[in-house]
């Protein structure tokens, strides 16, 4: 039977992988304690919330000897994958064991808890450029990462929010969970990377909005592949960039036409506001949605910094950055 981890991401942890203090923390909702159990004294809770403890105990009852682990740090989390090392191989590199008798289910109460650690397997199975193996496929720089339940933590997230487990149709019942990870198959996904070092499972939308909630305008060159979809000029009300489709649409327009997590190919849309005139001569505007499949997307912002999303982690982009799609490079254990 089955050696199974049960990773939760504390509240020293913010929404993109980090240390508090630098835009909020995501892991509140992660820690509310279980009925009858005590906070610490700085709010926190040691105690795994129900659905945790529920899916562990489907586990148990199933014969796995399940663990569960509250990770507060990058290093916490490093042990916990350390335990999906395989056997030393002759060129020194560090490679996931692909009959790895121990399984991993992630508690997620976001996709950026879920990125970080999907984050923290890439930093630790990539081989540097300069010792890059015969065995690595060549559309690839990281191995097959190892499986991972995907346990979610607020179940109004399948309908109001559509988080990645909802898109990917995963169970979110903690029962249901267990079986698919002892009982599933892996189901291979396309994974982003970027050259700012982190990765991306859902997509990332660029842009920002004025109080009242209306995009504002802002200007970038936009490549996809060898399409350019804005050279710098257009006045952009936003940029997706989606593997899945969480990130599709913009208000009541559609951004991403059909992505898809399993087709080797990152989707890019632009939205730009173009003004003609009727046959009165009334101003109007439309807006235009330019889009581009590819293996690659970079974007440079050509004044000031762009605010943006990437599964749900936000941030600011002020210099020119690159996405890559890393076909196939995680999995998520299907039932």
């Amino acid at each position: 039977m089955y050696d199974v981890v049960l990773l939760t991401l504390g509240s020293e942890r913010d929404a993109s992988g980090g240390a508090c203090g630098s835009g909020g923390c995501g892991g509140t909702t992660t820690d509310a304690c279980v009925p009858g159990a005590d906070a610490t004294a700085d709010g926190r809770c040691d105690t795994p919330r129900v659905p945790v403890l529920a899916c562990a105990d489907a586990l148990t009852a199933r014969g796995a000897r399940v663990e569960t682990v509250t990770a507060r740090s990058d290093a916490e989390i490093d042990e916990v994958l350390a335990r999906f090392d395989g056997p030393s191989r002759p060129d020194g590199l560090t490679w996931p064991d692909p009959d790895s008798k121990t399984r991993l289910v992630v508690a997620s109460a976001s996709d950026a808890q879920l990125r970080a650690v999907v984050r923290r397997l890439v930093r630790r199975y990539a081989p540097p450029p300069s010792r890059r193996p015969d065995d690595l496929p060549g559309n690839r720089t990281v191995p097959d990462l190892p499986p991972i339940g995907v346990l979610p933590l607020d179940p109004a997230r399948s309908t109001t929010h559509r988080d990645l487990a909802a898109q990917l149709g995963l169970p979110r019942d903690p029962a249901a969970v267990a079986a698919a990870v002892l009982d599933g198959t892996p189901r291979r996904l396309d994974l982003l990377r970027n050259d700012g070092g982190s990765v991306t499972l859902d997509g990332a939308l660029l842009g920002a909005a004025d109080d009242s909630g209306r995009p504002l305008h802002w200007r970038g060159r936009v490549e996809v592949d060898d399409a350019v979809l804005s050279n710098g000029d257009d006045p952009l009300l936003a940029c997706a960039i989606g593997n899945a489709g969480g990130y599709a649409r913009l208000d009541d327009v559609a951004l991403l036409a059909d992505p898809d997590p399993t087709d080797g190919l990152v989707e890019v849309a632009v939205a730009v506001p173009v003004v003609t005139r009727s046959a009165l001569g009334r101003k109007r505007v439309r807006l235009e949605v330019r889009r581009a499949r590819g293996r690659a997307v970079a974007v440079l912002p050509r004044e000031g910094k762009v605010p943006f999303l990437d599964d749900g982690a936000e941030g600011e982009l002020s210099r020119k950055r690159s996405w890559w799609t890393e076909p196939g490079a995680w999995a998520v254990w299907a039932g």
